[in-house]
């Protein structure tokens, strides 16, 4: 091999390696905005009572004013609040809201679980994970990422249960 050759392909290689850094660290950005933003102590005390406090930048706008707006019927259940906590929390997931390209639309359903990025980051757990009674739905982030009560959902987390 032409030692010129091997100096280019280890230039390709860095450029490579750099980019992808550089790449995994800004979709980190993105994909944590929610984690690095200070949760509000009523999201966490209404909305945590029944699921992980997702993010507020897991999902647009549009679909936090949607769920929000409509809390007597969200995805079967009365989560209704009263005028002022449904406002504040309203305001604060419309402030924190994913405003990146990869929630730039929202999801069928504003269903986290439904968005572009969740089936691509999950599209390799089969049908019968995600019935295990550890799981149980694909909505119940905690049974694998083990830190995403922190907002963490980082794959070096994850535990998928048997």
């Amino acid at each position: 091999m032409h030692p010129d050759f091997r100096l280019d392909i280890g230039r390709v290689v860095w450029g490579v390696l750099a980019a992808m850094t550089l790449s995994a660290a800004t979709w980190a950005q993105e994909g944590n905005r929610g984690s690095r933003t200070a949760v509000l102590p009523a999201y966490t005390q209404e909305c945590a009572a029944c699921h992980v406090t997702y993010p507020a930048g897991m999902l647009p706008k549009t679909s936090w004013e949607r769920l929000t707006s409509n809390l007597g019927h969200h995805f079967g259940v009365d989560a209704s609040l009263d005028p002022a906590t449904r406002k504040q929390l309203s305001d604060w997931l419309v402030a924190n809201a994913g405003t990146y390209r990869r929630t730039r639309e929202a999801p069928p359903d504003d269903r986290i679980t439904r968005s572009a990025w969740f089936v691509r980051q999950h599209g390799e757990i089969s049908a019968a994970t995600w019935k295990r009674p550890a799981v149980k739905s694909a909505s119940n982030c905690s049974a694998c990422h083990t830190e995403a009560g922190k907002g963490d959902f980082n794959e070096r987390n994850v535990r998928i249960p048997r």
